[in-house]
């Protein structure tokens, strides 16, 4: 077991891996991360398929099969996509057992085409959910306003959910209390209230979108303050009689995750955001390279120093407004997904015409 990614689980906090390929279940690599890295969980999104089949051949037999089938499009891509997640869920299922479902999940988001659609994203969840026949994968939907309706529905019928394109702490309270709210209807209806979640709060995009707007001693220190800004309310939602009235009827808390947690500067530490957010009670999930630059260092060291208060006076000071980024860095966030959603389509469109014409 590697010392460094160890020592985070020892402060209380889980690592996943935000990757899934089809090679990576081959080739076992998986399963030495989670046996030697600490790893215990994962994330995915469709850019991730995207590239794994637009710069390989690993997924030409199971495309070819899905076209003899008679599958295309979404379809062929969530059946393709949920052969490798299931994969990866039985993989981490030992550690979901050993949790009692705290750990060993796995996700799978709806179509982020969908962002903006509440009885579209729950339709899609309900039918995911039953397809994966996973208890430990979760369904991403997205914290938009028509995301948290859903949300809420979701978790009312026992759909475990993963969050998405959270970017501050308002936005994360309003997915925690989407999520409460549907524990709270299965409590009154009488129904086990233990439905698994988490809130992904996405970090160093905000470093991104203000680097070139603010001083050289002020960049990629804004994300750190925002999710610290997120985990005090977390923490505090946590401790706030309401939901402990939740969970001595039998919830478990919608656990706080970091996304977005690979360090984009290049003239920064490469765990730069894994360090800072060293947090207990919450979840780091890793870009690939960022999870083995954190295996080779020899010393973690400790979390930083806090210091939000300061920190956002200066960013103020610099003219940056931190609800306006935050909506632009949703709305972003939905382009970007919904872009790489149709990509990942094309993608797939342009595998199935090259197979056909190969066996053609």
């Amino acid at each position: 077991m590697n010392r460094t990614t160890e020592k985070l689980h020892e402060i209380g906090q889980s690592i996943w891996l935000d990757n899934i390929t089809h090679r990576l279940l081959a080739s076992g690599t998986l399963l030495s991360y989670i046996r030697e890295l600490s790893v215990t969980g994962l994330t995915s999104n469709p850019t991730i398929f995207d590239h794994a089949i637009k710069n390989s051949n690993d997924y030409d037999d199971v495309i070819r099969r899905k076209l003899d089938e008679g599958k295309s499009g979404e379809v062929l891509f969530f059946e393709l996509a949920l052969e490798d997640l299931r994969q990866a869920a039985d993989l981490f299922r030992p550690v979901y057992d050993r949790t009692d479902g705290v750990d060993g999940w796995v996700s799978l988001e709806v179509s982020p085409l969908l962002a903006h659609n509440t009885a579209g994203t729950l339709a899609a969840a309900r039918a995911l959910h039953n397809l994966a026949a996973r208890p430990n994968l979760f369904i991403k939907i997205p914290g938009t306003s028509e995301g948290l309706p859903a949300i809420e529905e979701a978790i009312f019928a026992g759909i475990p959910v993963n969050v998405t394109l959270l970017f501050s702490g308002e936005q994360y309270v309003a997915a925690a209390e989407a999520y409460m709210r549907g524990v709270e209807r299965r409590i009154a209806a009488g129904l086990n209230p233990d439905v698994g979640s988490v809130a992904s709060l996405f970090v160093s995009r905000w470093d991104v979108a203000v680097a070139q707007k603010v001083p050289e001693v002020l960049r990629n220190q804004l994300g750190i303050a925002i999710a610290r800004k997120a985990y005090e309310m977390y923490r505090s939602l946590l401790d706030s009689p309401r939901w402990q009235r939740i969970q001595n009827a039998g919830a478990r808390p919608q656990r706080l995750l970091w996304a977005s947690t690979g360090t984009k500067d290049p003239k920064a530490s490469s765990i730069l955001y894994v360090q800072a957010l060293a947090l207990p009670s919450t979840i780091n999930t890793m870009p690939e390279a960022t999870l083995n630059a954190l295996a080779a260092h020899q010393e973690f060291g400790e979390a930083l120093p806090e210091n939000n208060g300061k920190i956002f006076t200066e960013f103020a000071i610099a003219g940056i407004d931190t609800d306006a980024v935050a909506a632009q860095l949703l709305g972003e966030g939905v382009a970007s997904f919904s872009k790489s959603w149709n990509d990942l389509l094309d993608c797939i469109a342009s595998k199935s015409a090259t197979l056909k014409a190969v066996v053609a």
